[in-house]
């Protein structure tokens, strides 16, 4: 297996779609960031393991609101990382051969990039609405593998494959291929969660049913939520009669009361670090430092 191949690339997401969009500048988080973030904290009473130090590893868009009230909770400053750094970058870049991605308009786009927490520094992990739109999910759990101490934990949400099965049946009405890439089910990630070494995954979703008053102000809050990163997409650009027929789509999902209805399936996760199991054979060695994590100390 190749290094590029063991990174686990989505082969739905367009790794170089996906790269663009975590570099666009971010404006505040969407409402709906904002609400999940929120619902995630709540969570927090649930998970009696002591949280100090703590990685927010999707800032820019995860819900600015929520980080005063992290701090003050756990009575530590988190550390802010870029939801695609170093780790991504330098993944993304190895799998297409390329230093730099180039935007529609022929102009230089710059990876972002972070210096992530040191290894085994971290008590708590946070992604809020950053993991399905991720290209190497495996190297993102990766990451967080190894920034987390034993018994730290790993606390998330993303949407799910339900999300926006109302505009989806639209589209298929007319022929169209779906308005984004295909999201992972809640099992799976619990299933690669534990594949990159967490233990006692526990998940659960929940719809949210949004309602606007109009297409164009539906359209506006999905083009904050995110973009179609799918590598089946169409790369054809579409004017301004794609566009009505794009409002005249979304109007046909009008609930009962005449507003636009869309769902959104949430998916929250969180999972637990644990001590490192080392193989036995009849000859075996142990460095001081798998023996110092075994035992739970720094």
């Amino acid at each position: 297996m190749t290094a590029e191949s063991s990174l686990d690339f989505d082969p739905h997401i367009d790794g170089v779609a996906a790269a663009r969009w975590a570099a666009m500048p971010a404006q505040g988080a969407p409402w709906l960031h904002e609400e999940v973030g929120r619902r995630m904290a709540e969570r927090l009473d649930y998970i009696k393991l002591p949280t100090k130090v703590w990685t927010d590893w999707s800032w820019r868009r995860g819900g600015q609101g929520l980080r005063q009230a992290q701090s003050e909770r756990f009575w530590a400053q988190p550390f802010w990382a870029q939801p695609s750094g170093a780790q991504r970058s330098g993944a993304l870049q190895r799998l297409l051969g390329v230093r730099r991605f180039l935007s529609p308009f022929g102009l230089s786009l710059s990876m972002p990039k972070f210096k992530p927490p040191a290894n085994s520094s971290q008590d708590m992990m946070w992604s809020n609405m950053q993991l399905h739109m991720e290209a190497a999910p495996k190297c993102m759990i990766e990451a967080w593998h190894a920034a987390l101490k034993t018994d730290g934990f790993v606390l998330f949400s993303c949407l799910g494959p339900d999300t926006l099965v109302e505009l989806r049946s639209a589209y298929e009405r007319r022929g169209w291929s779906y308005p984004m890439h295909p999201l992972t089910d809640m099992h799976d990630w619990g299933d690669r969660l534990v594949a990159q070494g967490f233990a006692q995954p526990v998940m659960d979703m929940e719809r949210l049913t949004l309602t606007f008053a109009s297409p164009e102000r539906a359209l506006a809050e999905l083009r904050g939520l995110g973009r179609n990163l799918s590598v089946h997409r169409s790369r054809q650009t579409f004017g301004r009669v794609w566009r009505q027929a794009l409002l005249d789509a979304m109007d046909e999902c009008r609930n009962e009361e005449g507003q636009i209805a869309l769902t959104f399936e949430l998916i929250y996760g969180h999972a637990i670090k644990p001590k490192p199991i080392v193989k036995l054979s009849s000859s075996s060695s142990v460095s001081l430092a798998q023996m110092r994590a075994m035992l739970g100390r720094s």
